[in-house]
């Protein structure tokens, strides 16, 4: 190379190869060294890398945790839906949908599948979600379209008094009211 030659300029790194172990472009590290925010977010950054076999339990313990009541649109050939009338529901409102609560690790689908067996002995097919409702301090709601694949009902009677199969237009009296959209088929807010 001629001595009058000017140097090639350096070759960029893309950024996706920079790691935890090569140093900020020097372009960043001037502008944040001039603030607070700059170091502590490096630190806290590095701390953040070292704790990584035990960050999931970290969030666990700063954030909110939620049961999950899962419920199961049950439709027949005929496109009537099943309806429970729960017993440890309140008065006047205990007509709803088949539900229950997720268990720890349990995918909620499953939970579908499990609660209607559970409380109707009867074999369903999970379809599509209809509902996600969060907001309710810390619960969250879902709830999925199913299939009645088939089975012989029988009702647990600890938790369950009475099942119906009802046309969407003709729920009994006391249903809850997150059913009615449900039932129609429409997805709850």
């Amino acid at each position: 190379m001629p001595d009058d030659a000017a140097p090639a300029p350096p070759r960029s790194t893309p950024s996706a190869t920079w790691t935890h172990r090569v140093p900020f472009p020097p372009v960043i590290t001037r502008v944040r060294s001039h603030t607070v925010r700059g170091p502590v977010r490096r630190l806290i950054a590095r701390l953040w890398r070292l704790l990584r076999p035990v960050q999931s339990r970290i969030m666990w313990l700063l954030h909110t945790k939620y049961v999950v009541g899962v419920t199961g649109v049950v439709r027949d050939d005929e496109g009537r839906v099943l309806l429970l009338r729960h017993r440890m529901w309140p008065p006047g409102r205990q007509w709803g949908l088949p539900s229950g609560f997720a268990r720890k690790g349990e995918d909620f689908r499953a939970t579908v599948v499990r609660e209607v067996k559970e409380e109707t002995n009867l074999d369903v097919e999970v379809g599509r979600l209809v509902m996600l409702n969060s907001g309710l301090r810390t619960r969250l709601e879902v709830a999925y379209e199913a299939r009645l694949l088939g089975g012989d009902m029988r009702l647990d009677p600890f938790e369950i008094l009475e099942a119906r199969w009802c046309r969407p237009d003709d729920l009994p009296e006391g249903v809850q009211p997150v059913c009615h959209p449900l039932v129609r088929g429409e997805t709850a807010p």
